[in-house]
């Protein structure tokens, strides 16, 4: 009516205080700390799996390792999948294939069916941990969504940090095989809340696109091969027919996908990215430094709980503080980073996160806690909150607002390939038997040799950082960074909307979702 005011036009969307909000925050939450706990508290678990299923360190390594492949190379295909076919119903089938696998895993009778069930289970998460961000970014009201994302990453914060604890407790007063376990519950609790409360979104923008299948089996394979034939290589021999064809099928893989996709309309991976130096350094340098951090945490619980005494408990207690300095300092290093650029605290946060491994190095079976253990932990753990929050915004930044989720899923991966190769190349650098018993005296003498390649491999990674990062012109209207940054953390996922700001978001409400 001409002359009366209007009112504001409500935003399409849930309100971050509503009781609908609460309900997608903690099924998004859940599920995503479901994932990323089980992908480390089992470093806490080995010692006492290699004893029980009579395990050496190669079958150790690829405990971990048969996890972090799979969920390499389908993660990219997960996060597609959700934007095709509804995040909520790709968030509930990884949960429901995450939870099969953790029974696989809980029930387990040799160490050969519980590396397949591991394999499994990075499938499952590979399909489930995508969908966890862009869930929240595609439910909220737009003015919300800033306050949801901040209250998800603190949360799964405090999660982080309690993980390694609770998983210690189980571990030591029931069982190893309950770590896995426990997921059943918790993955029912994930799909009734998400099938009641979650409203199911699409990205439009992939609407009359076809799934790009060729290019997802095609980055799948490449990643599997190579990452297997580097981690194969170091147990049977660099001149093995078998490694050198997992090698030689990664590489056709790789450059078969960059002939066939490239210039592709609704290509997987956009291949203009790599133009951008920005973009290829902050992945190098993620690569350098996450190689390091994996290495490094992969071998720190053994040495913790075989040489130096202490229990499951004890040993996830002792990395606790880890988290919370990421938790405390994430934030004010974003916001240091917004202001001065990111290139600073990308060279000096490595530096200082790889002294703190080099002091976890002397850890042996009469070091102190509070005057060996703890002061490494806490100088890693400022490290790292130097470095992860102006990563991950340098890596978005630098693949432009239009990108920005395919961004955050290649650095997620290229760090996840990073950890893959730095668990089955270091112990072997470091001289450690990788046929032996876990505890025995070839992992204690190569153990400081392992940290301090380790502590080289970070600090390099801020040399490199110093060297190819270069701050952009500062941008007044960047957004606040998140109030904390897991190491583990999904991709974010943003799309532009028709305003240029984000992207517009097909919303189907289900349920009580609204």
């Amino acid at each position: 009516m001409p002359g009366v005011p209007q009112a504001p036009v409500p935003q399409p969307g849930i309100g971050y205080a509503s009781t609908a909000g609460r309900w997608v925050l903690f099924a998004t939450v859940l599920g995503s700390s479901m994932a990323f706990l089980d992908a480390t508290v089992v470093n806490i678990a080995l010692p006492t799996i290699g004893r029980e299923l009579d395990a050496d360190l190669a079958s150790l390594q690829w405990t971990i390792n048969a996890y972090t492949l799979t969920l390499a190379a389908f993660l990219l295909l997960g996060g597609s999948l959700g934007d095709h076919f509804g995040r909520r119903r790709v968030f509930c089938i990884g949960t429901i294939w995450f939870a099969a696998a953790s029974l696989l895993c809980g029930i387990a009778p040799n160490i050969e069916l519980l590396i397949t069930a591991r394999g499994l289970q990075g499938v499952g998460a590979a399909l489930l941990t995508p969908g966890s961000l862009a869930i929240i970014e595609a439910s909220f009201r737009r003015e919300d969504r800033g306050a949801a994302v901040g209250a998800w990453s603190g949360l799964g914060g405090i999660a982080g940090a309690l993980g390694p604890f609770v998983g210690g407790y189980l571990i030591q007063a029931v069982s190893w095989r309950l770590i896995f376990l426990i997921n059943l519950p918790l993955a029912v609790a994930i799909v009734w809340v998400a099938q009641r409360h979650v409203p199911e979104t699409r990205n439009v923008s992939v609407r009359g696109m076809p799934l790009d299948i060729r290019g997802a089996v095609l980055t799948a394979l490449g990643l599997a091969a190579t990452t297997y034939g580097l981690t194969a290589g170091v147990e049977s021999g660099w001149g093995s027919v078998g490694v050198l064809g997992m090698l030689a099928a990664g590489v056709v893989a790789f450059v078969a996908f960059v002939l066939l996709e490239r210039g592709r309309r609704g290509a997987l991976i956009p291949l203009e990215l790599f133009r951008s130096r920005q973009f290829s350094a902050a992945n190098i340098v993620t690569f350098v430094v996450y190689a390091a951090l994996s290495g490094a945490m992969f071998l720190l619980p053994i040495q913790l709980q075989q040489t130096a005494g202490y229990s499951p408990l004890g040993a996830g207690a002792a990395l606790v503080p880890l988290t919370v300095v990421m938790l405390l300092l994430s934030a004010r290093a974003g916001r240091l980073a917004q202001r001065i650029g990111p290139r600073l605290p990308m060279s000096l946060g490595p530096i200082v996160a790889g002294l703190g491994l080099a002091l976890l190095g002397i850890v042996d079976q009469s070091s102190p806690y509070a005057s060996t253990v703890l002061p490494g932990v806490l100088v890693f753990g400022l490290g790292l909150a130097l470095t992860v929050a102006p990563l991950t915004s340098t890596v978005l930044h630098a693949g432009g607002e239009e990108h920005a989720g395919a961004s955050a899923a290649i650095n997620n991966t290229v760090a996840r390939v990073a950890g893959l190769i730095a668990v089955a190349i270091i112990p072997a650098l470091a001289g450690i038997s990788v046929s032996d018993e876990v505890g025995a005296s070839s992992f204690d003498d190569g153990y400081t040799r392992g940290m301090l390649i380790a502590a080289g491999v970070c600090i390099a990674g801020g040399i490199l950082a110093a060297v190819t990062i270069i701050n952009p012109p500062p941008d007044p209207d960047a957004p606040e960074p998140c109030s904390s940054c897991p190491l583990d953390a999904p991709p974010l996922r943003v799309y532009p909307l028709d305003d240029g700001a984000r992207a517009v978001e097909e919303s189907i409400p289900t349920g009580s979702g609204r």
